[in-house]
């Protein structure tokens, strides 16, 4: 009888034993689903739109650095300058970047929006590319430049143009100024508008082109391959530098901040003039 007791208490003994290590272990998992779950909970997702080159490039390589600092940033690619302000206003995306601030100014008094810049971060210079004339001496009296249709590229590229001494522009005129500003055009030069995503396309029947370095770069054209370059001190180098864009009152917000700062880095300089190789210049 006392053997079969001992049994027992032995059986006894062991499953307590065993139910101890399971609740330690429970235990133990339990506060290691806490961790992680804690640790999901501190990643911030922040949702950007962008143009594929050369900003979702660029995002891409940002987001490597935002990843340590606890934020997911995602990136939606729009082809088109209207959709990701619209989808930026309707809340569908934290912030944008693809467009200069004079362009962000003219959207908010055309289609009522309430966006703002939460930091400047490159710019890319306009650059005159040859077409049917090879050189800007050869020009022909008569000659077809093609330049954007829209108004602030378009001014942007009749300053170009003003630079290399082909037209004078009335004065004042600057960033608003339209083919109807000019005062002087000694050659007769005529001006193609064409959408500023089709200029690559129509060199072959234009002299010559004045294009945006994405646009370039997507015509797979080099900045060194142009005839003239905006200077880095030029005026449209100050006024069209590229900006992430959110709704008024998000530039304060932590991870906004956190993304211009990552943007605006030495690693992201370096990656950026390393990259585009002067199509893009990141603004000092």
């Amino acid at each position: 009888m006392k053997k079969v007791i001992s049994a027992l208490l032995a059986g006894a003994l062991a499953l307590t034993a065993f139910a101890g290590c399971s609740s330690s272990a429970a235990a133990s998992s339990s506060a290691s689903a806490g961790n992680s779950s804690a640790s999901s909970a501190a990643v911030k997702t922040l949702v950007i739109g962008a143009s594929p080159t050369p900003h979702e490039i660029i995002l891409k390589e940002a987001a490597k650095l935002l990843k340590a600092k606890g934020i997911d940033l995602q990136i939606k690619e729009f082809s088109d300058y209207v959709l990701p302000n619209m989808a930026l206003s309707n809340k569908e995306l934290d912030a944008n970047y693809f467009q200069h601030l004079p362009y962000l100014d003219d959207f908010n008094k055309n289609k009522g929006t309430d966006l703002v810049s939460a930091g400047a971060i490159h710019y890319e210079p306009f650059g005159i590319y040859a077409g049917k004339t090879k050189k800007i001496a050869d020009l022909k009296d008569g000659a077809t430049i093609a330049v954007p249709n829209d108004t602030t590229n378009e001014a942007r590229a009749l300053l170009l143009l003003q630079t290399q001494g082909l037209i004078k522009l009335k004065d004042g005129a600057g960033i608003t100024a339209t083919k109807n500003d000019i005062v002087e055009n000694k050659k007769n030069l005529k001006f193609a508008e064409i959408e500023a995503a089709q200029l690559a396309r129509s060199l072959p029947d234009v002299d010559l082109a004045v294009i945006n370095g994405n646009y370039a770069l997507q015509g797979n054209l080099k900045v060194s391959d142009a005839l003239a370059v905006e200077a880095d001190n030029s005026l449209a180098a100050k006024t069209y530098a590229n900006i992430i864009a959110v709704r008024k009152g998000d530039e304060s917000r932590p991870e906004i901040k956190e993304l211009v700062a990552v943007l605006k880095s030495d690693e992201m300089k370096t990656f950026i003039k390393n990259t585009f190789q002067g199509a893009v210049v990141p603004v000092q």
